[in-house]
């Protein structure tokens, strides 16, 4: 989800002295789990480029390979997710023009303009992909005499939008160059071999050390090292500092053993929220000096928080822990509405975003406006190097490891470690949390690892519960305070992984609405635990139970609920502030259980990928305001002429005496949706489209 591009699709690189074509295709497979309906490789063969690309799975683009696999130095692979035209032979990349092959992960925001420009000029295009231009344009200035590395320079100089560049030149022996904006990319360090990747996954076995390619900048990659320029200038940079050294191993890119990704991930959340806790719990005032906070405490006067999916109902749970620890009001928002609704930030706000990847589109964005607007910034990250980290005034790293799975299981309770960690950390700062508090609570924090064993040990029995699951059409999750956003997740799992509709609510809710759901059978699970809400949590169920619902209840106290259950997970007691790191454990191994038993691919659910930074934003050409537009109900570009015959329809209406003098952009801000209604009546009836939207 965005700075202002996607990480969807993956990018492989190599260059050195090994044969590399099995390395290229092994790469590729290492990132399947980011999701992609076609693949492709090119490499140099000695007299050209040669290219194999297919729709469909990497078992069809391995068919297509040659046999025996020739041996080849220098190649880049790739696995895309459609953003432009349909998966296809065609748009499948490398795109390869004149020699010179190109894989991308972004999106070009002006490849209409700049394709219509080349065509005019007499170029002929394969593909519908945004990606094709970038070839084009290198190889028009090839055409022109310049070397590669400027005619890189000058085609990128004319790109707008998000990319990360993967290139290969026939003319140009043995070397890969690397180019991004706003789309990350991370070169490998070898001793004879250099590597590209879109991600550090498909590289583990072969280097730890990394660079992680800056916006502007250019990797020059040959077996012998790498260099790095500015693209604009093509000045060298110098490598001292740049490279860092990633301590994930190979194996923790396996299953282990485990069935699926997912479910290995989910028994390594002990391990994930002792090591990110373990870091900072014994000195919580070295934590706010490391984060640069310690000296602007006393001005601190309200947090926000901004997150999407799994972590922004992390971000739920953190505003209970930290309103308790700090006795600050929190604010959190869904990362893409934060961004869209004009934010109030009053003075002394730290907005935290919280991101498991560093490079969702949404919460970038929404990071961005707030720094903008005079805030502190902190982000909550599982990748060292990410975008939101680099941009970010300070940074918490969470110590998930490596989450393969797409979705999201042990970097949400890692996120949790780290919110109780700043909760504790802000309080003692602050002086509304005293060190007896402080080490009264440290036990129980400690204790957190055994106690997530203690919930897998559910594991057989939700087994045996999701058995009777797999056939629901539909579920509720319930929750009272702090396990309220524990059901949403809860809700959220099953939806992405077994595809059943399910909702999480606040149990105080449940006659306000969804109450009229319920009929004999419907699944509704309660989260309830002895916290002071259980004896509400009992009239919920009677009120469910009194409609032929079935009750599955998790809590820590079953003597309880004995009598009021159809069925019941149990799991550990611990501090209320910290039951989220219990409860969820069934949750997910439920979900987990009813997408096996159903045949769903649990690793690579459909429709998802691992991390959406594809942003939701207006494709029409011309259009130059796609905050408003993405907002909007309508949305086209706007010529002077038509701006003015469009504004006469609505001017007498909006009150707006300087129209004629207004841009297009401040036109569609200040009048909102009803010149945005004229403006759609009007392109559509030139056949222009309206907003293109993301299916995330």
């Amino acid at each position: 989800m965005s700075g202002k591009g996607e990480t969807v699709s993956g990018i492989v690189g190599y260059v050195g002295k090994k044969d590399s074509l099995q390395l290229l295709f092994d790469g590729l497979t290492r990132l399947e789990y980011r999701g992609y309906d076609s693949s492709g490789i090119a490499f140099k063969n000695g007299s050209g480029i040669e290219v194999y690309k297919t729709p469909g799975s990497l078992k069809d683009l391995q068919k297509m390979l040659p046999t025996p696999l020739p041996i080849i130095t220098i190649g880049i692979g790739h696995t895309r997710w459609a953003t432009h035209g349909a998966p296809s032979t065609a748009n499948a990349h490398p795109h390869t023009v004149k020699g010179v092959s190109v894989v991308h992960n972004g999106i070009i925001e002006n490849y209409r303009e700049l394709r219509t420009e080349l065509e005019a000029a007499g170029h002929v295009f394969s593909s519908q992909t945004d990606t094709e231009v970038v070839p084009q344009l290198i190889a028009r200035y090839l055409d022109r005499g310049l070397p590669i590395d400027e005619a890189i320079q000058h085609a990128v100089a004319h790109l707008r939008g998000a990319y990360a560049l993967g290139i290969i030149h026939e003319g140009t022996p043995e070397t890969l160059f690397a180019v991004c904006n706003n789309s990350p990319l991370v070169i490998g360090i070898g001793a004879d071999a250099q590597y590209l990747a879109s991600d550090v996954p498909a590289l583990l076995p072969y280097t730890r050390n990394f660079i992680h390619l800056e916006d502007g900048h250019m990797a020059v990659l040959r077996s012998s090292g790498v260099d790095l320029k500015h693209v604009d200038s093509r000045e060298p940079l110098p490598l001292e500092g740049k490279i860092v050294t990633n301590n994930w191993t190979p194996a923790m890119a396996e299953k282990q053993g485990y069935d699926h990704f997912m479910l290995k991930e989910i028994y390594e959340q002990p391990q994930g929220v002792m090591d990110t806790l373990r870091e900072w719990l014994d000195d919580t005032n070295r934590l706010m000096d490391e984060m640069g906070i310690s000296g602007t405490i006393r001005d601190l006067r309200r947090l926000h928080i901004a997150a999407c999916g799994t972590s922004y109902h992390a971000g739920l749970v953190g505003r209970y822990m930290i309103e308790k620890f700090v006795h600050l009001p929190v604010a959190v928002d869904i990362a893409s509405e934060f961004r869209d609704m004009s934010p109030i930030i009053p003075k002394g706000t730290v907005l935290i975003t919280i991101t498991q990847s560093g490079e969702t589109a949404d919460t970038l964005a929404a990071q961005r406006v707030a720094k903008e607007n005079g805030a502190r910034t902190l982000t909550i990250c599982n990748v060292v190097g990410s975008t939101t980290t680099r941009e970010a005034d300070s940074v918490l790293y969470t110590r998930a490891g490596l989450e393969i799975g797409v979705v999201s299981t042990k970097a949400f309770t890692a996120q949790l470690a780290a919110l109780s960690l700043l909760g504790i950390a802000l309080g003692a700062k602050k002086g509304k949390i005293s060190d007896l508090e402080i080490r009264t609570l440290k036990p129980f924090l400690l204790d957190l690892p055994g106690l997530i064993r203690q919930a897998l040990q559910t594991d057989e029995k939700v087994r045996e519960i999701a058995k009777t699951l797999a056939g629901a059409k539909s579920m509720l999750y319930v929750g009272r305070g702090i396990n309220y956003p524990v059901a949403l997740e809860g809700a959220l799992k099953m939806k992405e992984l077994a595809y059943i509709h399910a909702d999480g609510y606040p149990a105080g809710e449940i006659k306000h609405g969804p109450i009229a759901l319920i009929e004999e059978g419907v699944p509704v699970v309660f989260l309830a635990t002895i916290d002071g809400l259980h004896e509400r949590i009992l009239s919920n169920i009677e009120d469910v139970r009194a409609r032929g619902g079935r009750i599955i209840v998790v809590t820590d106290s079953p003597a309880a609920f004995r009598n009021k259950a159809d069925d019941m997970i149990v799991v550990p007691a611990t501090h209320p502030a910290l039951v989220p790191f219990v409860t969820i454990v069934p949750l997910q191994l439920l979900a987990y259980h009813v997408a096996v038993i159903k045949g769903c691919n649990v690793d690579q659910p459909r429709n998802l990928s691992k991390s959406i930074t594809v942003e939701d934003k207006c494709h029409n050409t011309g259009c130059s305001y796609s905050r408003f537009c993405r907002t909007s109900i309508a949305c086209a570009a706007i010529t002077p002429d038509e701006k003015k015959s469009i504004a006469h329809k609505v001017v007498r209406l909006l009150h707006l005496s300087n129209w004629e003098q207004m841009s297009a952009a401040s036109l569609l801000e200040s009048s909102g949706q009803e010149l945005g209604k004229a403006v759609h009546q009007e392109q559509a009836s030139k056949g222009l489209s309206t907003c293109f939207v993301s299916p995330y």
